[in-house]
């Protein structure tokens, strides 16, 4: 079971926010998740994250997606 930490698309058309989650790798953008992070909106860009919970997901094995790693601002691994 490959698990990722990625953004889930919630709010209006036009008016989108996001939510970090955990979820695995085979479920869709939209599906089950795991455990719900904190939340990244745009429109005024505004990024929350439990950092705590978060750390204990990337040293469990779990792997931030590209977009993920860019808003928190951690290095590639």
């Amino acid at each position: 079971m490959a698990v990722k930490i990625r953004l889930r698309r919630m709010g209006k058309r036009d008016q989108p926010f996001y939510r970090i989650v955990v979820a695995e790798e085979a479920s869709k953008r939209d599906g089950k998740i795991i455990e719900n992070l904190g939340y990244y909106q745009p429109k005024p860009e505004k990024v929350q994250l439990d950092r705590p919970t978060y750390d204990a997901w990337i040293k469990k094995g779990a792997q931030p997606t590209d977009a993920v790693r860019k808003l928190i601002g951690t290095p590639a691994a």
